[in-house]
């Protein structure tokens, strides 16, 4: 059982360096990007302080959190 454990421990951990590693990698290709004023999906405005703390944001948080889940 121990190993089980241990097992679904590693993959947990993997998984997460992973996820890390993307968001990095995302979060310095648009640092330097400009955040669209509108969605690019829905067409509605993307509040400023959305596009200051997401720099290179194309996307409003509903439409992203869709992007995210692969439902776009």
């Amino acid at each position: 059982m121990t190993d089980l454990l241990d097992h679904a421990s590693g993959l947990e951990t993997q998984f997460t360096e992973v996820a890390l590693a993307t968001q990095l990698k995302r979060a310095s290709q648009n640092a330097n990007k400009i955040s669209a004023h509108k969605c690019n999906e829905c067409g509605e405005k993307i509040p400023q302080a959305r596009r200051e703390a997401s720099q290179g944001c194309d996307y409003c948080i509903h439409c992203q959190a869709l992007a995210d889940k692969g439902l776009l």
